[in-house]
């Protein structure tokens, strides 16, 4: 994808002719991720990031394009009021002369003229193409969070590789994040050419596994194993849960399996709406009961009426 004075700028970017500015910066900013240098180590990587940024800085800009779209690769040298429609018949041959916005009129004789170098003759040379500051490529990397971070926010180091070594950042970790939210680090991200400002970095938030907790958006559910006595007669039962310590109220007669819960009790909401804590019952019996307990089971046994299968 190297540039060349004839590259279609359309095709370096992959977008139809009739492209609108979103679609042009969607592909641009698809196609830099891909390629920007300081993630793509190929050895054209660069050229390639180069012709794309070429390419997005002409058809991004609305005057800019304007002028490709209506004299093509020439769009840099044709000075200001010439006819596109003249200077395309220029350019087929089908006419001998063309004229320009002041007035003027050039001609030629030899139908092989590089009207190019009849315009550098002119007007002192060949234009320079303007290559302005090249921004750098936003990025994208992951970061691994506690749901206790999630719920209370807070800072975390953290520390990246790059092209220059291993750097440390200080990272402001949001009350309320959730997972795949995205935490911006302005400037952090790759670096610019000549000039540009450097991109951002993104951390794509994962949340660490945990054995007790299971997380589904805001709504954070966990397994409270409650006793059989519990379970029939009702008890209130103390939980751990992330941001500290909850009670849950288990009513008399829960099965197993029942989920309890506990509103707002799941990932804050700064701006909204916390999410829900579920607590689900999972009823345990005692696996090496005294002699005393095996004596009031068997008493319970044959005076309960209770019969769970029918």
């Amino acid at each position: 994808m190297a540039t060349t004075h004839d590259t279609d700028f359309y095709a370096t970017l992959g977008v139809g002719r009739d492209a609108s500015p979103e679609e042009i910066q969607r592909a641009y900013r698809k196609l830099a991720r891909s390629y920007h240098p300081d993630i793509n180590k190929d050895p054209g990587a660069e050229d390639t990031f180069k012709s794309i940024t070429e390419a997005y800085d002409v058809l991004s800009d609305p005057e800019t394009r304007k002028r490709y779209d209506a004299f093509g690769a020439d769009f840099r040298s044709v000075p200001e009021g010439v006819d596109p429609d003249t200077w395309a018949r220029a350019r087929a041959g089908g006419e001998r002369t063309g004229g320009f916005g002041d007035g003027s009129t050039f001609t030629w004789s030899d139908d092989d003229i590089d009207i190019e170098d009849l315009l550098g003759g002119m007007f002192g040379g060949r234009a320079r193409r303007a290559r302005g500051p090249v921004p750098g490529a936003d990025q994208e990397a992951e970061i691994e969070l506690t749901l206790q971070e999630a719920y209370r926010g807070g800072r975390r180091s953290l520390t990246l590789s790059g092209p220059d070594g291993p750097k440390t950042l200080e990272v402001n970790i949001p009350q309320g994040v959730t997972e795949g939210k995205r935490i911006r680090l302005a400037g952090q991200g790759g670096r610019g050419f000549d000039g540009g400002e450097p991109g951002d970095l993104y951390l794509i938030v994962r949340f660490a596994p945990h054995p007790r907790y299971r997380v589904d958006g805001r709504d954070v559910s966990l397994t409270v194993p409650v006793a059989p006595w519990e379970a029939v007669l009702g008890a209130t039962v103390a939980l751990e849960i992330p941001d500290g310590e909850a009670k849950v109220k288990i009513p008399p007669g829960t099965a197993g399996g029942k989920r309890l819960r506990l509103r707002g009790r799941g990932i804050p909401d700064p701006r909204g709406t916390a999410g829900d804590l579920y607590a689900e019952v999972r009823v345990v019996v005692p696996t090496d009961p005294t002699e005393a307990e095996r004596d009031l089971y068997r008493e319970l046994s044959t005076t309960s009426t209770f019969e769970p299968r029918r």
